[in-house]
């Protein structure tokens, strides 16, 4: 069923139809316009919403509890289901918006077109009809005045009074229409004619083409409109996929959350590593009283079963300061932080040391690989002059030395208040019952630094700076760093095994406390192997401790240990 043989005399009701079916693709355009538009400000709003209770923070103030991690976590996946929701109006936009209007713009020409061609072909039609329509009345015209001339000859011919020259003349005037009647018969038998013919491919050749043109357009346009809903719909399925990996991550996020965890580490941020404290002892002041002995009270007899006050558990101001544990911190936390962190309890000032020097230790590291490439690059500088000055590497590398000795520094400085804490924390230790106290080793491990710690693992003490055999054949011993102090505690009841021997290879005036004077060629027995600070523990046959440099002496380990 066609438009053109159907349809052949409402050109004006399809004009209408094609214009109302544009109208509507435009208005469903505009739907989806303001359909991505919601999506692009719901995206908008849930990326604000999650900036809002997501801000920026510090490397300290990184969550640790499961339950803030798996809510920055669900932030996150909201995050990216915004993301998501972007990406439905962009393509909206793009395959459906877009598409859409542009498809609008190419039915507006295309149906202008068509409409133009049938207005030209009906009016051509209507000239054709003029046409015939003006020979026609012509010819009317023509044979009513054949007829009056006819009339005017009968009349004249049959008048006996006529002269001869007035019928003559009438019937050359008879003549005269009747030829003009008939040239208007035959022009108005050519205009029909054609009239004709011209109104047959009008209505059978030239409207059914143009309106089976409109009816394709119109059709393309239904066609247009029922993908473009496909489209619409394809553009949510394609992200549900990623949307539901963002919901899953939401609930893996929700199934993270243990409480067990997060006990433990309020414990790990607040343990003071202080004691709970003891029982008081009662203070009797009425000791000196003097009794009656009409008194009917039970009499104590003097210096019998009294309690004199004890100065060391007396309740002193810095025992009453403790009890804020309990109760307020008479500190106030608007009071600066130290460098040492002595402000903190002893527990969290330990954790921030250890915290710290681990930094400064990774800071260490850096500049010793570039101290070892500078040396490289300059070595390569001195056996191939022609690709650079040795020289104009010693500024840098003079740097990068005065760089190491300020972090050692600053990294000796913190061991030593490490050692205190740790120090602390290692003599309530031992006032306390423990599973491994006939352990052949002391409970807590005595390093040069005069550090403790009951975990060799967590030893973390920065190798000081020794002298290069290579640089010098005797080096200078004024030239090793050496460390400001030792401890000198060392455990005699219980000495350490013998690992090894070694020799000394330069004398080594042992000025600091802790370390031991040898002389070149001393043999010493090695008690503690060096851990990476530069100092081996060793011990004359005196039996006499101490630390002294390890690039000082070869050393031969023994497979067996032996007692000294």
């Amino acid at each position: 069923m066609t438009w053109g043989t159907e349809l052949w005399d409402q050109f004006e009701n399809l004009d209408k139809h094609t214009q109302w079916g544009i109208d509507f693709l435009e208005r469903y355009a505009k739907f989806v316009k303001e359909r991505l538009e919601i999506e692009q400000t719901y995206a908008k709003q849930l990326r604000n919403l999650v900036k809002k209770y997501c801000p920026k923070r510090s490397k300290d103030d990184e969550p640790r509890f499961s339950s803030c991690v798996s809510y920055y976590s669900i932030l996150n996946e909201l995050n990216d289901y915004a993301g998501q929701r972007e990406i439905v109006a962009e393509e909206m936009g793009q395959d459906v918006y877009g598409e859409l209007m542009r498809y609008s713009q190419d039915l507006k020409s295309e149906r202008k077109h068509h409409l133009q061609e049938g207005r030209k072909a009906q009016q051509y039609l209507d000239q054709c009809w003029k046409h015939m329509d003006n020979s026609k009345k012509k010819f009317e015209r023509e044979c009513k005045e054949a007829e009056k001339s006819q009339i005017s000859y009968d009349r004249l011919d049959n008048d006996i009074n006529a002269t001869k020259s007035e019928v003559e003349k009438a019937k050359s005037q008879l003549y005269l229409r009747t030829h003009s009647a008939d040239e208007s018969k035959n022009e108005y038998a050519a205009q029909l004619q054609n009239f004709n013919g011209e109104q047959w491919k009008h209505f059978n050749v030239a409207i059914p083409q143009i309106f089976k043109n409109l009816q394709d357009m119109d059709e393309r346009r239904t066609v247009k409109l029922g993908e473009t809903y496909r489209s619409f719909a394809d553009v949510e399925r394609r992200v549900i996929p990623i949307i539901s990996k963002c919901l899953e991550g939401m609930v893996t996020a929700a199934k993270a959350v243990d409480q067990r965890k997060d006990s433990a580490i309020v414990v790990e941020s607040f343990k003071s590593g202080f004691e709970p404290p003891g029982d008081f002892p009662f203070e009797d002041y009425s000791q000196n009283l003097s009794r009656t002995a009409s008194d009917n009270t039970i009499s104590t007899p003097k210096n019998e079963g009294v309690v004199k006050p004890d100065p060391k558990h007396s309740i002193s101001k810095a025992a009453k300061n403790k009890l804020w544990l309990f109760g307020k911190k008479p500190k106030s936390p608007l009071a600066p932080s130290l460098e040492d962190f002595s402000h903190l309890p002893p527990e969290q000032r330990r954790k921030r040391l250890q915290a710290r020097i681990d930094e400064l230790s990774k800071e260490l590291q850096k500049e010793v690989d570039q101290r070892d490439a500078l040396n490289k690059m300059k070595d390569v500088y001195e056996k191939n002059p022609q690709m650079g000055d040795p020289q104009s590497l010693q500024p840098k590398i003079s740097e990068t030395m005065c760089n190491m000795e300020k972090l050692r520094s600053e990294i000796h400085k913190n061991e030593s208040w490490l050692s205190e804490v740790e120090g602390k924390v290692s003599t309530r230790g031992d006032r306390r019952p423990s599973a491994d106290i006939n352990h052949h080793t002391p409970h807590g491990r005595e390093s040069p630094e005069g550090s403790y710690t009951d975990d060799p693992s967590q030893e973390h003490r920065s190798p000081p700076h020794q002298p290069d055999p290579r640089q010098a054949h005797q080096p200078d011993p004024r030239q090793a760093h050496q460390p400001d102090e030792f401890d000198d505690e060392f455990d005699n009841d219980d000495p350490l095994p013998v690992l090894g021997h070694c020799k000394a290879l330069y004398s080594f005036d042992g000025q600091n406390e802790g370390t031991l004077l040898m002389k070149e060629d001393d043999v010493l027995y090695i008690i503690e192997e060096d851990k990476g600070d530069g100092w081996t523990r060793a011990r004359k046959q005196s039996g006499e401790e101490g630390y002294v440099p390890t690039s000082y002496v070869e050393i031969a380990m023994e497979k067996n240990s032996k007692g000294s």
